[in-house]
Order: C-alpha cells, then sequence, then structure tokens
C-alpha cells in the first residue's frame, strides 16, 4: 500500500510533543467517547455489526477540526485528530464488543447480580490488551510496516479532511437525517417503525458480501413463521448453531492467514524503517500479558465469588485457561486483523468458551470466561489500527523518539477512551436494555449465553452442532474476508426485519450506483442513528415521548 506522506516530520530532531493529558484534547476527547460509547452500542444492539471504529472517528475529528471557532483551531494538527480519532475509537469498541457483549451474556442468563463484576473483568481485559498491543506494535511479530487496512483508510480519511471540501457538510447532513429516522418513527401499518438508517449506511462502508448475508438472515429470521409454516427460529437453536459453525471456520480460515508466508506483499513499502521493539521485548511483553491476564482472572474470580463454588483444583485450572485463552485469542486476533483487515475475535472466544465446556467449568464461571475472553481480542485488533494510522502520521517510524512518544500517548489516551466505554455500559443499562421491550444486547451474547445454559443438554447440544455444519459450510464458501457466514448467522439472532429490508434495499442501491454515492453521508446516517436511538430512550425514560 503506498499513501502519501502525512507528516512533514524529518528523520531526527525536535517535535511537538502532543500528550494524552492536554486539556483541550481530553476533555474534547471525553466527550466525543461518551457519544462514541452510546452509538456503537446502538448499532451492534440494532444490527448486530459495529462500523470501523477507527474510520467513524477519523471522521468526528476531521469535522471538529474545520468548525469555525478558536477554541478548536489547533485540532487542524494531524496528530491532535489522531488523539481524539484514538479515545473515540477506544470507547466505541470496548462498549460494543467488549462491555454490552460481555455483561449481555449475564444479562440473557438473568444473572444480573454478577454485571459489575463482568463489567471490572471487562475493564481488566481491556486495559491489559491495549497496554499489551501498545508495548509490542512495530516489531518483529507485529511490524507497523504490515498491512493493517483499516488503520491506513483512518489515515487517508484524516489526509482528506486536511485538504477541506464538502466533506463535513456531508457528514452533518448524514447527521440529521440518521437522528430524525433513530428519533421518530414511521406510521405505516398496524406497527410503526423506524427507517434503518444506521443498516443502511453499514452497507455503504462495509464489505457488500457481508452485508449480503446478514440483510438475507435479518429477513429470515423476521419472516421465518411465514416462510417455514409457523416455525419461530428464535425459539430454537437453529441461529446460535449455524452461528457457531461459521465461528469456528472463521478461526481456521483466521489461521490460514496467520501461517500463509505473505513474503510481505502487502506491507506499506512507501518508506523503509527500522523496527523500534526488539524480539526480546516483545517476547517479554507476551509473558508480561500472560501474568497479567493471569492476575486479572484471580481478581475476577474473587470479586464474583466463584472461588467458593469450585475445588481448589478447579479454581486453579480456570484461572490458567483464562490467562492462556486471552494470550493467545490476542494473538490469533491481531495477526488476522494485521494481514486481512478483519479479525475473528466472535471465532477464537468461542472456542477457548467450548474447551471451558468440556473441562466442566460451572455455569458462572464458564460465562465470566467467556466475558473476559471476549474482551481483550477485539482491543488488539483496533488499537493496532488506531496505532498504524499515527505510525502514519508520524512518520512512518522516521524519528524513532516522535514515533515512541507519539505511541505512548496513542496507549494512553485509548485505555482512557476503552474505560469509559465500559463506564457508560453500566450507565446506560437502564435505558437501553432493563424494562426494554426489545432489549439492547449484541446478538452474540445471545449465543454465548445459550451455549452456555444449555452445556449439559445433550440434545441441545446436538442440535447445536447439527447446524453448525451448514455455518461453517457458509463461511467456507464466501471466505474469510467476507464473513458471509458469519454475518448471515448475525441476521438470523436479530428480530428486525425492517432492518433487513433497509439493507437489502441498501445493497441494491449500492450495487447500481457504486459506494460512493453517498460517501461520508453513510458514516453520518451511523452516528445520527445512534445519536437519535440515544434521545428516544432519554425522552421514553422521563416520559416527554412513548414507546
Amino acid at each position: 500500500m503506498n499513501e502519501k506522506n502525512l507528516s512533514n516530520t524529518p528523520s531526527g530532531g525536535k517535535f511537538e510533543k502532543i500528550s494524552a493529558f492536554e486539556p483541550a484534547t481530553l476533555v474534547l476527547g471525553v466527550i466525543l467517547a461518551v457519544l462514541s460509547a452510546i452509538i456503537c452500542m446502538q448499532i451492534i444492539g440494532k444490527v448486530g455489526v459495529t462500523p470501523n471504529t477507527s474510520l467513524i472517528g477519523a471522521i468526528i475529528a476531521m469535522v471538529i477540526a474545520r468548525i469555525p471557532l478558536s477554541v478548536f483551531k489547533k485540532f487542524k494538527s494531524l496528530e491532535r485528530q489522531n488523539m481524539v480519532q484514538t479515545i473515540v475509537s477506544g470507547a466505541g469498541f470496548s462498549a460494543a464488543n467488549c462491555g454490552l457483549l460481555a455483561v449481555g451474556i449475564f444479562i440473557v442468563l438473568g444473572k444480573n447480580e454478577f454485571i459489575l463484576p463482568m463489567a471490572i473483568g471487562s475493564i481488566i481485559g481491556v486495559s491489559i490488551s491495549i497496554f499489551v498491543v501498545g508495548k509490542i506494535f512495530d516489531s518483529e511479530i507485529f511490524p507497523a510496516d504490515e498491512a493493517w487496512p483499516p488503520g491506513v483508510a483512518t489515515a487517508q480519511a484524516l489526509e482528506a479532511g486536511d485538504e477541506g471540501g464538502t466533506k463535513g457538510i456531508k457528514l452533518l447532513i448524514g447527521i440529521v437525517i440518521g437522528a430524525l429516522c433513530g428519533l421518530f418513527k414511521v406510521p405505516f401499518g398496524k406497527v410503526p417503525f423506524n427507517i434503518p438508517a444506521a443498516g443502511i449506511g453499514i452497507v455503504f462502508i462495509a464489505n457488500i458480501f457481508s452485508m449480503i448475508g446478514l440483510g438475507v438472515g435479518l429477513l429470515i429470521r423476521g419472516y421465518s413463521t411465514v416462510l417455514f409454516g409457523g416455525l419461530e427460529l428464535g425459539k430454537t437453536s437453529i441461529p446460535s448453531g449455524i452461528m457457531i459453525g461459521a465461528g469456528l471456520m472463521a478461526l481456521i480460515q483466521s489461521l490460514i492467514i496467520i501461517l500463509k508466508d505473505t513474503k510481505h506483499k502487502n506491507k506499506d513499502t512507501d518508506v523503509h524503517t527500522k523496527i523500534t521493539v526488539t524480539k526480546t521485548e516483545a517476547k517479554k511483553t507476551i509473558v508480561m500479558g500472560f501474568f497479567l491476564y493471569l492476575a486479572g482472572a484471580v481478581v475476577i474470580a474473587v470479586i464474583s465469588g466463584i472461588v467458593t463454588q469450585m475445588s481448589i483444583f478447579m479454581l486453579i485450572l480456570w484461572v490458567l485457561w483464562a490467562a492462556i485463552s486471552c494470550t493467545v485469542a490476542i494473538l490469533i486476533v491481531g495477526m488476522a486483523a494485521m494481514h486481512s483487515g478483519w479479525f475473528p475475535a466472535f471465532a477464537i472466544t468461542t472456542i477457548f468458551m467450548t474447551i471451558g465446556i468440556f473441562l466442566k467449568f460451572p455455569l458462572i464461571s464458564l460465562a465470566l470466561l467467556t466475558g473476559y475472553i471476549s474482551s481483550t481480542g477485539p482491543c488488539f485488533a483496533d488499537m493496532g489500527y488506531d496505532l498504524k494510522t499515527g505510525w502514519i502520521i508520524r512518520g512512518r517510524g522516521k524519528n524513532v523518539e516522535h514515533e515512541k512518544y507519539g505511541r505512548k500517548q496513542q496507549v494512553i489516551i485509548e485505555m482512557i477512551g476503552g474505560i469509559i466505554g465500559i463506564i457508560v455500559v453500566l450507565a446506560t443499562l437502564k435505558m437501553f436494555v432493563f424494562g426494554q421491550e426489545t432489549p439492547l444486547l449484541a446478538p452474540v451474547s445471545k449465543t454465548f449465553a445459550e451455549a452456555i445454559s444449555k452445556a449439559s443438554d445433550p440434545q441441545v447440544l446436538k442440535a447445536l452442532l447439527l447446524w453448525a455444519v451448514p455455518g461453517a459450510a457458509l463461511q467456507l464458501l464466501g471466505g474469510p474476508k467476507r464473513m458471509v457466514g458469519v454475518l448471515f448467522a448475525t441476521g438470523l439472532l436479530i428480530n428486525n426485519p425492517i432492518y433487513g429490508i433497509g439493507v437489502i434495499a441498501a445493497v441494491i442501491v449500492r450495487l447500481i450506483f457504486g459506494n460512493k454515492v453517498i460517501e461520508f453521508i453513510d458514516a453520518g446516517l451511523i452516528a445520527g442513528d445512534g445519536l437519535g436511538g440515544f434521545v428516544y430512550a432519554l425522552l421514553v425514560a422521563i416520559g416527554i415521548m412513548s414507546k
């Protein structure tokens, strides 16, 4: 990949030191991080997937930089935009892919007393993963000059914003339309509905084959009683079985990518650089990460009370398995993300959860294990993308001192964003989940919860394994980058046919007119829908609007 050099930093000498704790950057970043967390929770709950949080963060930072007020003048610096983008990204993925997913398992299981211990465990997992990737990035294991495709796309978006134009106006239009769609229902037929702006926006950003799989899955689930003579798919093990099969196949595909000799064919060769992290330092970091995950598992075991529910042998086994699982998960997820731009975090968590079932861990212990592991992989991948963006902006490592300093600040501000994301999840559960007719939960949480709760039922396990076969076959046919099997299964897990109609309609428009037809408006639709949904839930909670 050859991108323009976005930095004027010389190979040595002085550079502007932009701290993560710089008041203006931190305050603005925290405000946007809260909004990002809310938006991404909305998206994963409604659509089942989250958009590229790095890219969305970059677009928001770009718009902020172009606001004609003196307070925002310093944000014309691409490095400051990268800092804002990083905290926005951190909050988004930690809230949706880590926090909501992890605590959602216990909500589905009806074990709400374990929500707080799981949230603390999620914060621990997120923080350790961000720390580890910050220490291991730009090593021989995870070179900065490898592909990291979303990181490159984010850097290009920041560059586009620096050049000016109508991009900010387009984004604002999208936000307004998306907010209106999320806030107001269309009075059509017996049941009013919201226009699925987020689903439409994601279609123009994501892989089109993935979106076809998602749309078809949504439609089949939504109209299953009509299509299959009264059969309600949501009351069967079919969606979860297909998801497990697709997830396992995605894991196999990711391992093939990792082990495949790429011979640097996807590397960013614009500038030859020297790695800033030695192999010895990288190995020490991995070992340190293992012991940090081990300590985290001990903390979770104590605060959740599972230390009293298992024998000493089982407790030691659980702690060791949690640490091993988290360490292996971040490495596999990170490598897949580095080479291909996607990460099979769900697939890998499924594997370690399944082995946990065979190790005979009790239900609560198994759920905590699953939530802990699922809080580690996404952080490693998304943080890698953000560090790649920063690496490009800082001059691709030409100035080693600048690169090391900037990377450290990114790690700090991303960790702040990650913690904010989990706190936002806890703070908004009453608004979005409890007492809601359709709780805002990640579909994958339901899959994990079903597999865990039915682990001792041989008939359910048999059904899950049976339906795993077509899921695996579909994922195999679609390939690792398209993720058709996983997205089709995601659609089957969500009872929202209107979103299915919106996704398929958007796919048709994209096939006819291309994905540039609403460029930047698409990101605005996603952000606006999330904000509109939040405002709607808030107004319902205080009695101004009715459901």
